[in-house]
């Protein structure tokens, strides 16, 4: 893949790529080989913070310009980086960890070339939510996403009581200021014996799998610092181990 913009035949410049490139959720080492030539080619790296992103091609050796693009200013820059692609540029898309636009910003940049019938090309990767969920022991044939939960309780306790008799398998994330808290929630609607799988430090050193029922696995999780970011999976309400 060249990083030049080709030229079409009538002398009119061809419009670029958008790479979105799922980069690793801990473990450096699950990066692809075509995501890293991809990032290696791209005229442009578009990335939530350019520190992190900046240790990342470092590791790699790669030297590419990068711009901030977060949900503070994604409206706004969704729009200057389309008229970019327009002008023949290739950009990579990253989010600090797994795959941008799935609870990461993306979404208006992807929605805004798709309308202007402009090149999205996705490079498969890590994702949180797959990896806990294909190694939780819990039901994969159906399952629902629902990212990152509102912060406040009233919302939490109606969304659990939207899902208390869900037939398929429940995958949400949540911070360590507020796992905690989701837990008891989640008991409180749910019951103590709902059978769910809590995940953390997927593909790290100390990665953390509990599956049992919710009332165990609080239990598990009492007198232990919470620290990152959590993957909490929720069986459907007939499961049972």
């Amino acid at each position: 893949m060249s990083s030049e913009p080709s030229i079409r035949n009538n002398n009119t410049t061809e419009a670029g790529h958008l790479y979105l490139v799922a980069t690793p959720i801990g473990n450096l080492g699950d990066i692809t080989a075509r995501s890293l030539e991809t990032l290696k080619s791209c005229d442009l790296v578009a990335c939530e913070d350019t520190r992190v992103t900046g240790k990342l091609l470092k590791h790699f050796g790669i030297q590419k310009p990068c711009i901030s693009y977060r949900e503070a200013n994604e409206r706004t820059l969704a729009e200057e980086l389309t008229q970019k692609l327009k002008a023949g540029a290739s950009i990579a898309l990253l989010s600090d960890a797994g795959t941008p636009n799935l609870s990461d910003p993306g979404f208006r940049i992807v929605r805004a070339c798709r309308k202007q019938d402009l090149s999205v090309i996705p490079l498969p990767g890590p994702c949180a939510a797959i990896a806990a969920l294909s190694a939780s022991g819990l039901p994969t044939h159906q399952f629902f996403f629902a990212g990152f939960l509102a912060p406040k309780r009233a919302a939490r306790l109606r969304f659990f009581e939207a899902e208390r008799e869900a037939t398929h398998t429940v995958i949400l994330y949540e911070s360590c200021h507020r796992i905690e808290k989701c837990m008891d929630d989640l008991i409180e609607i749910l019951g103590s014996e709902r059978i769910i799988c809590l995940a953390r430090e997927i593909t790290k050193l100390y990665e953390t799998f509990w599956t049992g029922t919710a009332a165990d696995i609080r239990e598990k999780m009492s007198g232990k610092k919470a620290r990152g970011e959590y993957v909490l999976m929720i069986a459907p309400a007939s499961f049972t181990l």
